[in-house]
């Protein structure tokens, strides 16, 4: 070879060479992002890495606790993580809600979440310290229960029309523990015109031993914690809030036989943090899905008189509760309950 060839062999060579280093640098890039994604998949698909801890947004011996309980054993079978129930009364769900917010969104804490913290405090609270659409995103729904309005067995009221006489006669104390239940009170209120005052409570077992002990002239909340004291005749049942007679008792009325509008509903619902991975947010769909279907868990909502919420899943159960919203607000607004 020539000089004359060498030199031009040598120039070919150098304007080659930023192409050169541009697809080095491209390959290298993608060989990262490569290692990074496949990094990230490994690290999703290894959920759950650590013990989950499940929200429960009030005390032990509430329908929510309960079906925690239940569906903590279930689930921890088929994600191979022990699942530990924690229960944060306060602040109609609030303090669970905040608990889960500030929690890291891997998908290891989960909320236990009600229609208060999720439905009813967006309406009735100016700041609960969290949004409930923005910052969480649903799992699978638990279940759907009545409420239940009950007295002592001592209580001169017989059934939930006796008690409105009453009350428009005089002012009644009627405890319950959540925001919910607070607009459910205050919806029969204003539509018997019965001075019904609602009593907060951080959960029903608190609730029910006043009841017992005539602290309270009534109780309302949660017919599935209530139901085996209700069948062991512990407290007197006055009224459920179904659209028809529960069939655990068929001789305690609806408030509805009185006030054909009035039908109301507790609901639970598993959420965690809006920002979880999908690959996490996905297997506790399918294990939430596996403990619903269990005989365990089907035995305890019908002993609970419970209705398991089979078909709810992430999108249906995100519909329901925005639907739940606009419910609740017009019952606040009939009620004249304004945020606070």
């Amino acid at each position: 070879m020539n000089n004359l060839s060498t030199i031009r062999s040598i120039i070919d060579l150098a304007g080659e060479q930023p192409r050169l280093w541009a697809r080095l640098a491209v390959g290298g890039a993608l060989t990262a992002g490569f290692i990074t994604s496949a990094a990230n998949t490994w690290a999703q698909t290894e959920f759950p890495t650590k013990p989950i801890r499940m929200m429960v947004p009030f005390t032990a011996g509430s329908g929510a606790d309960g079906s925690a309980r239940i569906l903590a054993e279930q689930m921890q079978r088929s994600l191979g993580q022990s699942v530990l129930v924690e229960n944060r009364p306060g602040g109609s769900g609030a303090v669970a809600a905040i608990a889960v917010k500030q929690a890291a969104a891997d998908g290891h804490t989960i909320m236990v979440a009600s229609n208060s913290p999720m439905s009813v405090n967006p309406i009735v609270m100016k700041n609960p310290g969290y949004d409930a659409v923005k910052d969480f995103k649903a799992v699978h729904g638990i279940s759907r229960s009545m409420n239940v309005w009950y007295a002592a067995n001592e209580s001169p009221f017989k059934n939930i029309g006796e008690l409105i006489t009453a009350g428009k006669a005089k002012a009644l104390n009627i405890g319950s523990y959540s925001a919910g239940y607070q607009l459910g009170i205050a919806w029969l209120s204003n539509l018997s015109q019965a001075r019904l005052t609602y009593v907060p409570y951080k959960g029903q077992s608190q609730v029910i031993n006043d009841v017992i002990g005539r602290q309270l002239d009534a109780g309302m909340g949660d017919l599935g914690g209530a139901l085996p004291l209700i069948k062991a005749g512990k407290i007197r049942a006055l009224a459920v809030s179904g659209e028809a007679r529960h069939p655990s008792l068929p001789d305690v009325m609806t408030i509805r036989e009185l006030y054909p509008e009035y039908a109301n509903y507790a609901w639970t619902s598993f959420y965690v943090r809006a920002e979880t991975p999908p690959a996490a947010h996905a297997k506790l769909v399918e294990a939430m899905k596996k403990g619903l279907a269990s005989k365990e868990a089907a035995n305890y909502f019908l002993a609970n008189g419970s209705e398991p919420m089979m078909d709810f899943g992430p999108e249906r159960m995100t519909k329901y509760q925005l639907d739940e919203i606009e419910r609740f607000r017009k019952i606040a607004d009939a009620a004249g309950i304004k945020a606070e």
